[in-house]
């Protein structure tokens, strides 16, 4: 019997432990149905349905035809299904359209008499929920802070750079300062003298000396200079905290996707800048409804696993464009492409081919659910020696959830 031990893993450390001690069968299926986990009860209670490793635990085989839909309509579906001859389950589908677009099942013995069951799987349902919104926002917040920690080196660099000619042209500045001091105390001189132009000459010999001719000509670009890096400093700075707030109260709001391209690129240039070039074809896009600071992990996730696609020297390119009531952001590379069977699997959970120690496998994953929360979706297009290209298609504005009496 083929095993189900890939999905044993829970999708976030926050909820492996009450996931593996609960007697309730716990799925979680994608918008499409697909199965994703299965905690081990829930393992144990679908292996009694004789089609279950046939139909890969998509929801629609498994459940009633109804089920996705109504689910979908007003949010939950609950009835009792058999599983197996004489033995019924308590099937609880609740669809997280707003937070996460996944399904979220929930199974366990039941009989048909016992409303007390119900509503203490109810109970059960609504804690955990809880409990996995909890985790996931802790899930995305770790792949964040993992993702930083990557470019950590890269970051210093790019400030210490600034802050390196900074720090010399002030050393400079400081000794300008003292020239010119000591000029104004010969000035201050000849002006008390009895006879000013009797110092000329040593006003003169005082002007070369310190040499303040190239003084005045170096002193406007030491300034200029020192600001530009300061601004550039600032400028990394604030692209890092806008890429690394947590947007806890999920307040969704109209922002400039360029913005968010451009500030997620200077993060993580100088993690790619030595092995490819860029080229930016940005179109004209409309203002978009979004979580800005999720879809910024979702470009940072491409544009480093587009450089990580190149062995030595290629290009990437970052498009956008957009048609009616839909705007899309590609990220594309001349790396070696991916192979048909690997695609398949690109976007399930801690699935990675980098060596040990490379990779999460969460990336992907984790910018498939949040171009999935934001209702679209990521079209990969590649082929082994042909490079690669995601699409990520978001629509304009978020649908409004219907409202019923």
């Amino acid at each position: 019997m083929t095993s189900l031990s890939p999905l044993a893993a829970p999708p976030a450390p926050l909820a492996a432990a009450a996931l593996y001690r609960l007697d309730e069968g716990v799925c979680l299926h994608e918008a499409d149905g697909r199965l994703i986990y299965a905690n081990p009860a829930a393992e144990a209670l679908l292996r009694l349905q004789s089609n279950w490793l046939e139909v890969s635990g998509q929801l629609d085989r498994v459940l009633p035809p109804h089920a996705m839909a109504q689910a979908r309509e007003h949010g939950t579906w609950s009835e009792l299904i058999a599983f197996a001859p004489g033995r019924l389950l308590k099937a609880h589908l609740h669809w997280m359209g707003h937070d996460t677009a996944r399904f979220l099942l929930l199974l366990k013995g039941a009989t048909p008499s016992r409303s007390d069951d119900d509503r203490a799987l109810q109970q059960r349902h609504e804690e955990l929920n809880v409990r996995f919104n909890a985790a996931q926002e802790q899930l995305l917040q770790s792949e964040k802070l993992a993702s930083i920690g990557q470019l950590a080196a890269g970051v210093a660099h790019e400030i210490n750079n600034p802050i390196g000619y900074v720090h010399s042209n002030l050393g400079s500045l400081q000794e300008y300062v003292g020239n010119l001091f000591a000029l104004i105390d010969v000035y201050e001189r000849a002006m008390r003298a009895h006879d000013p132009h009797a110092m000329r000459s040593e006003i003169d010999d005082t002007r070369e000396r310190l040499d303040v001719d190239f003084i005045s000509r170096d002193l406007p670009q030491l300034l200029t200079e020192s600001r530009q890096g300061i601004e550039r400093v600032t400028r990394i700075v604030r692209d890092l905290r806008d890429f690394s707030r947590s947007d806890r109260e999920h307040a969704w709001r109209l922002a400039d996707l360029h913005a968010g391209l451009d500030s997620t690129i200077n993060i993580v240039w100088n993690e790619l800048r030595y092995k490819a070039t860029l080229e930016k074809d940005y179109g004209t896009l409309p203002m978009i409804e979004c979580l800005q600071s999720e879809l910024n992990q979702v470009f940072m996730n491409l544009l480093l696993n587009a450089g990580q696609a190149i062995d030595e020297q290629g290009t990437i390119t970052v498009r956008t464009g957009h048609e009616p009531g839909l705007v899309w952001v590609e990220v594309g590379d001349t790396g070696d492409g991916i192979a048909p069977e690997v695609q398949q699997r690109i976007f399930d959970p801690f699935f990675t081919t980098k060596a040990v120690g490379k990779g999460t496998g969460l990336g992907l994953s984790i910018s498939y659910g949040i171009v999935a929360k934001h209702h679209g979706r990521i079209e990969v297009d590649s082929a082994p020696g042909a490079g690669s290209r995601f699409r990520v298609i978001l629509p304009v504005r978020q649908p409004q959830p219907d409202v019923r009496d």
